[in-house]
């Protein structure tokens, strides 16, 4: 059984069952000679079927792999994330003219994320018809294009056109992601961690020395702005500490309390059971939004438990309150035991520990990983995420954890 078309050598419907999907399903794989095989999910050519269907029937599949077809978005989730794939669209126009388009990083999520786009890569175009730039780009030679960024305002970007010549912002204008927008939209450029915060934005410094709000282009400092060290037990702000980690390392702590840490499940238990203490959560997502989570009480038990996370009290704040006004971001893992890849103790049926690559109070899995893979890809399933919070829940820039008692 192959896990994917490229394993192989001509082209036809073949039965592949990728990593971690439950069972086998038929696709059509097209490999031309000399090249690596492509597996289709999509095909359109005659009208003959009706792609106007419910949420249900993209999920799963429909059309016949001979003819026209969706593959399924739940199997496009678990091929697109078992390793790294490039996707081609390639389309024929009326009057017979091909234009292939390809991104050599394609990924989706899965049905938790609305099996959404998180990921593309290079755009690159092959064509006998003219190209359109996107609203607000010139088409520029490849001699003299410049394109610049938010990011880095300062530089051109090596891979600005992919031919001969290719789509730039204009003068006054940078690229935002995928978007050229006025450059006094870019919000404040922060040049010691290449950084952009958007007006409004929420920016604490490298070993949460200083933090300040992006506002007018400027960042605006707090001056009696504190860390607080003694009462923090967790903060992720740059990715320098690895927290892919045995049950040893979270039991004693690890990390650097300047910067990224753990304090440690075995200091932790004997803080919250001294006497009543209260906890208080602060994220900033990646579009550098800061919230924050408070519940008037918190616990866990001693190793002999896992460190269970036994008690937890009334919520505010603002990182549910889109959708949940009850806290369960983490009132979901109250109650489950500290599991880590080497010591399973979740609700569920694999090692939710080792598929999300983090230390937690897993349940079946989560509703907050703030412990995930700070370097993540783009809303990798593993990353730090808070699913209630605001705005993209993936990929988390900041989070502090700290107690206090009561």
């Amino acid at each position: 059984m192959q896990a994917r078309c490229t394993s192989n050598t001509s082209s036809g419907v073949f039965l592949i069952k990728p990593d971690g999907y439950w069972e086998p399903f038929q696709v059509y794989c097209d490999n031309p000679v000399n090249s690596k095989g492509w597996t289709i999910i999509q095909r359109r050519f005659d009208g003959a079927i009706d792609f106007n269907r419910d949420w249900d029937s993209y999920k799963s599949g429909f059309g016949f792999l001979n003819q026209e077809f969706w593959l399924g978005n739940e199997k496009l989730s678990f091929l697109t994330n078992q390793k790294r794939y490039e996707i081609m669209i390639e389309m024929t126009t009326a009057s017979g003219s091909v234009i292939e388009i390809s991104y050599d990083d394609f990924r989706i999520s899965d049905k938790l994320g609305n099996y959404s786009i998180v990921h593309l890569g290079k755009y690159s175009v092959s064509t006998d018809v003219i190209t359109w730039c996107q609203h607000n780009m010139i088409i520029e030679n490849c001699e003299n294009a410049c394109q610049r960024t938010c990011e880095t305002p300062g530089d051109c970007q090596e891979d600005s056109c992919v031919r001969s010549n290719g789509c730039v912002c204009p003068h006054g204008f940078l690229m935002n992601g995928s978007d050229c927008v006025p450059q006094e939209q870019c919000g404040c450029y922060v040049s010691d961690d290449r950084t952009v915060i958007p007006e409004g934005g929420f920016y604490v410094t490298s070993g949460c020395r200083r933090k300040g709000v992006c506002t007018n282009g400027q960042i605006d400092w707090e001056e009696d702005f504190s860390c607080s060290p003694n009462a923090v037990f967790q903060r992720r702000q740059d990715g320098s500490v690895d927290f892919f980690l045995l049950w040893a390392s979270y039991k004693e702590g690890f990390g650097n309390l300047s910067t990224e840490f753990w304090i440690g499940n075995d200091k932790l238990y004997y803080l919250t059971n001294q006497k009543r203490y209260e906890i208080r959560i602060d994220l900033v997502n990646r579009e550098y939004n800061s919230y924050y989570g408070k519940f008037d009480f918190f616990r866990i038990n001693d190793e002999s438990d896992n460190y269970r996370l036994s008690g937890l009290g009334t919520y505010s704040g603002t990182v549910d309150e889109r959708s949940s006004p009850d806290g369960d971001f983490l009132r979901y893992h109250l109650n489950q035991e500290f599991s880590t890849q080497d010591n399973d103790n979740d609700a569920y049926s694999n090692n939710c520990a080792d598929y999300y690559r983090a230390g937690w109070w897993y349940n079946k899995c989560h509703y907050s990983n703030l412990n995930g893979d700070y370097n993540a890809y783009l809303d990798s399933y593993s990353s730090i995420g808070c699913y209630n919070i605001p705005g993209p829940n993936y990929n988390i820039k900041y989070s502090e954890m700290k107690i206090r008692p009561v």
